[in-house]
């Protein structure tokens, strides 16, 4: 494993997080509690997922960087 510097291993450590949740929120847009939402808020969901999914990238490009 690749050691990094204590910045570094914080965006590491930024990014393990937001694709633990990233994850979470795609199982629940699959789920009939979400297809139970009003549509709004199914937007809202979605919107959401495409932003985490988008900063999970941005962290990605960050690190491979280092």
């Amino acid at each position: 494993m690749e050691e990094f510097l204590p910045h570094q291993q914080r965006v590491v450590a930024e990014k393990a997080d937001l694709d633990d949740k990233l994850g979470k929120l795609r199982a629940f847009t699959g789920s009939e509690i979400f297809k139970g939402l009003d549509d709004g808020e199914k937007e809202r969901l979605v919107w959401q997922c495409a932003a985490m999914s988008m900063y999970s990238e941005v962290l990605g490009q960050r690190i491979a960087a280092f």
